[in-house]
């Protein structure tokens, strides 16, 4: 080991018995650096290590749990203040795989706002002390072996609004007084009696008919499937979607009577639901005031049909039957992006650099998926942040295909009469023209960029009255060559500059005029792939940024008019953007090369 500064030698020296001169490879050299924060206070610690011990958990859960916050533990995440230690804010623990009853050391962690401990296997009732906890804002208990009542408590939080509950696919746990509880289990004890027996004779009639009338079906049978052969491609898939169908009645069993409504958008309420295995699934009831009609819906139902891709919504079925119309999904625990970056979960548990960019990457390789993989190729319409579903650890997936379109010309592109689309994210140029192509989802998409970069919505407040776009206002602090003035504050300073940089530039890429000057998705993924690098290396304290400080812009002439300003005076919000029509784009801007 050598110590101290200076220069040192090193010698190779051949052996005796050697016949070639020595080679180096290579060498490694470790460095000793000073924590300069303080751990985590002694209480969150022990915590920690008691839940850790008491589960069993297979993470990086080594050494202390918030410092040094580049490798603070997976599913945490910690307040830093300026002086003092460390406390633990948040604690993800879904699919964990989490057995037995409640760790008692999770009422420790006082100043814990979010707490998921849904998709494991606990069981017992539910604590008393986690309603103790003061800070606690969200609470995720589904999915579990959980019996016995809620807490009073935690149920009163829940209803006043100071806590997000959910306790849902715990089969023997109720909401309501212990005495309820009691009579609902000797309801359901009696109602199991009073119906197996007569299943039991109606079953043993009928597997005797069966086995009269089975050698008169063979014949029947062989002759269906025969016929059956012969149906075209298209029937078959028409048929494939009709197995795929609920009734209402099903749908209300599954949502428990559309008990927990879990968002709402323009087709109506989403609920949330459970299938006869346990699986949780999103409801999407089409509402009689939905602005989407029958042909949103049959569009979106018949899309989901022939597209499977990781980073896509998978449809689990549908329901028309009469005047009601749904969609069943599979159910993402995160949430959507925008409740992420701007909503309710955003102050308990801000996303860091390294997960925006992940799930920028998983939703860009979904879009990709449409663009190049289908056939036709398809085009959402509708990209945006409120689209973008999040699993439990935060993979993303994009939803809602009402509005897609195929494209297959030898252009790939589409002419609709009627523009569609979302305020701040549609396309000026497929606006102006009805042309539509996959550059009019790279443009959203460029949208979605920003406001993972910034935290701010598409139109960004610049006083009580007006609004200007995202983009405009990224150029306009971007021509100053500070990327801390627009790069959110919950992310706390933690990012490499230059990977925050390469995101911004290609956010403005993404919104290039004329449309054909933008990326196409299989760009922005290699892009997103070398940002996520940068980032990664960073974190691993084996690159070092310059402070943004230091950074020069490389060219000093920036259009701060391509993007048009957005307004809350009536009528000027009608034409989304039009301006940057015909405008020429933005120089290069960024950190110089290195």
């Amino acid at each position: 080991m050598v110590q101290g500064s200076g220069q040192h030698t090193v010698s190779l020296v051949a052996t005796p018995e050697a016949t070639l001169p020595p080679i180096l490879n290579a060498f490694e050299i470790y460095s000793v650096k000073p924590v300069t924060e303080l751990g985590t206070n002694d209480a969150d610690a022990k915590a920690m290590m008691m839940i850790r011990a008491t589960y069993a958990l297979k993470k990086n859960w080594m050494g202390d749990p918030c410092a040094p916050k580049a490798f603070a533990w997976d599913g945490l995440n910690c307040s830093y203040p300026s002086s003092g230690p460390a406390w633990i804010t948040a604690l993800r623990l879904s699919s964990s795989g989490l057995t037995g009853a409640v760790e008692s050391s999770f009422g420790d962690l006082k100043s814990l706002e979010y707490l998921d401990l849904s998709n494991n296997s606990l069981s017992g009732p539910v604590p008393d002390f986690l309603a103790q906890l003061p800070s606690l804002k969200f609470l995720d208990l589904s999915s579990n072996k959980l019996s016995g009542r809620v807490p009073a408590d935690l149920l009163e939080r829940h209803q006043n609004g100071s806590l997000v509950l959910r306790t849902g696919n715990n089969a023997d746990l109720c909401d309501n007084d212990a005495s309820t509880c009691e009579l609902e289990k000797k309801s359901n004890k009696t109602l199991v009696i009073a119906t197996v027996v007569p299943i039991a004779v109606v079953a043993t009639l009928l597997f005797v008919a069966a086995f009269l009338i089975l050698r008169r079906m063979r014949n029947s049978q062989d002759e269906w499937m025969a016929t059956n052969s012969r149906l075209n491609s298209q029937e078959d898939r028409s048929n494939i979607f009709e197995n795929r169908k609920f009734t209402y009645k099903e749908l209300k069993v599954m949502t428990a009577n559309f008990r927990e409504e879990i968002g709402r958008g323009g087709f109506g309420a989403v609920f949330l639901g459970y299938l006869e295995n346990q699986s949780p699934v999103a409801v999407k009831m089409r509402s009689k005031t939905s602005s989407q009609g029958d042909k949103e819906f049959l569009a979106e139902a018949q899309h989901l049909t022939r597209v499977h891709h990781k980073n896509l919504v998978s449809l689990i079925g549908y329901c028309k039957d009469k005047k009601h119309m749904a969609l069943v999904y599979e159910y993402m625990h995160g949430g959507n992006l925008e409740d992420r970056i701007r909503g309710e979960a955003s102050a308990a548990t801000p996303l860091t650099w390294h997960q925006r960019l992940k799930i920028a990457l998983d939703s860009a390789q979904g879009l990709e998926y449409l663009h190049k993989s289908c056939q036709p190729p398809l085009i959402h319409r509708d990209v945006k942040t409120k689209n973008i579903l999040l699993s439990a650890d935060l993979e993303a997936k994009i939803a809602d295909f009402g509005l897609m379109k195929a494209f297959a010309d030898e252009f790939k592109t589409h002419v609709t009469t009627m523009p569609a689309g979302t305020l701040g994210y549609l396309d000026p140029e497929y606006y102006n023209t009805s042309q539509l192509s996959e550059k009019s989802d790279v443009y959203s998409f460029g949208v979605v960029l920003l406001e993972l970069i910034t935290g701010q919505p598409p139109a960004v407040p610049i006083s009580d009255t007006e609004r200007i776009h995202v983009a405009l206002w990224v150029r306009q602090k971007l021509s100053e060559g500070d990327i801390a003035s627009i790069a959110d504050p919950r992310m706390r300073g933690e990012y490499d500059v230059n990977s925050v940089w390469k995101v911004a530039e290609l956010a403005l890429k993404c919104k290039e005029q004329p449309s054909r000057e933008r990326p196409a998705m299989a760009e922005i993924v290699a892009e997103l792939k070398e940002s996520l690098e940068l980032q990664v290396s960073y974190a691993m304290g084996y690159y070092s940024s310059a402070p943004s400080s230091a950074l020069n812009l490389s060219a000093t002439s920036v259009d701060l008019h391509s993007d048009a300003q957005l307004s809350d005076h009536p009528g000027k919000d009608a034409l989304p953007e039009l301006q940057q029509v015909g405008i020429a784009s933005a120089t290069h801007i960024g950190p110089a090369p290195r």
